[in-house]
């Protein structure tokens, strides 16, 4: 039996799969050295931190223009972030030939939609919140209600960042539940539970789309 373990390199945290267990890092401090013994370990990197002097059975995964009837959409196959294809392989193989909006809440915000067939029909990218609350130095605040109004200016930031987050994750769902009524939507990502209470329509929520799509890619097209 083939031991595989299953890693995405984050800009901000790195997340392992091995004999389905979760495992998490922040990525600056990650070093392959503290990963278990592996027949073969199998990466999808978005890091702009490189490493040196890998062990011979690590195998980074390159984005391709099909995997089965799911099809990437960019005409330059490669400029699609490896998380965003693995993750769309996860959700394509959970929904069985239904149409499906995949949502990534990390340090960037995703939102890609598939129809019935497999055809990828393109994405969003926005900052999650932690980078778009980076751009001005004011300490973050505990938001309980997103239709308040700050008494604050800190208070005023904390509110104003998140409902800017949540609005335009409703907002664009919405508006693609109209064009896709029966999609099915999977959201993953260390930002989820900041943002899960606000949410406004039906979802599944998985710990790392990421890590499940790479185990389906490895066993199917590996």
């Amino acid at each position: 039996m083939i031991d595989n373990l299953y890693l995405d390199i984050g800009n901000t945290n790195t997340q392992w799969k091995y004999q389905d267990n979760y495992f998490s890092e922040p990525t600056n401090t990650f070093d392959f050295k503290k990963l278990p013994l592996a027949s073969s370990i199998w990466v999808s990197c978005v890091s702009s931190r490189r490493f040196e002097n890998l062990p011979s059975n690590v195998f980074f995964v390159e984005v391709k223009s099909k995997y089965k009837t799911l099809i990437n959409s960019y005409q330059e196959t490669q400029t699609l972030g490896s998380d965003r294809w693995m993750s769309m392989i996860a959700s394509y193989e959970m929904c069985h030939e239904n149409c499906f909006i995949t949502i990534d809440i990390g340090s960037a915000i995703t939102i890609d939609a598939v129809d019935s067939i497999g055809n990828h029909k393109g994405g969003l990218i926005i900052p999650g919140l932690h980078k778009i609350r980076e751009t001005f130095n004011f300490p973050e605040n505990y938001v309980e209600n997103i239709h308040s109004l700050g008494d604050s200016t800190q208070q005023g930031w904390s509110i104003g960042t998140l409902s800017l987050i949540v609005n335009f994750i409703n907002l664009k769902v919405y508006e693609l539940k109209i064009q896709f009524p029966s999609a099915r939507i999977l959201i993953t990502g260390g930002g989820f539970e900041g943002v899960k209470k606000f949410i406004q329509f039906s979802y599944e929520y998985h710990r790392n789309l990421v890590l499940d799509g790479l185990e389906y890619y490895v066993n199917n097209m590996g």
